[in-house]
């Protein structure tokens, strides 16, 4: 199945990036560029929503673009991953 939540990608004073999903509680990760904190970001929210499906399977509503909690040189990015449910699968 595929999913898809906003992050919120943030330099720092120090020049590093932080980015946080702020509808995955937790879901938080730093880098010193761009590129890591990419793919950083994008192994967090993998593990977020595959925690969250194989505990209880109730996945929280995706916010709008307009209510997320943003600064001026933010940027949102979709962070879209596809995750395989295999349970009850004999493969």
């Amino acid at each position: 199945m595929k999913f898809t939540y906003p992050a919120v990608i943030r330099k720092t004073e120090n020049g590093t990036y932080e980015a946080f999903a702020p509808d995955l509680a937790g879901c938080e990760v730093t880098a010193p560029d761009m590129e890591d904190i990419m793919e950083n970001i994008y192994h967090a929210v993998y593990d977020w929503i595959y925690l969250e499906l194989s505990e209880n399977g109730d996945l929280p509503p995706v916010s709008e673009e307009e209510d997320m909690p943003v600064r001026e040189g933010d940027q949102i990015r979709n962070i879209c991953v596809n995750i395989r449910l295999t349970d009850g699968w004999d493969e």
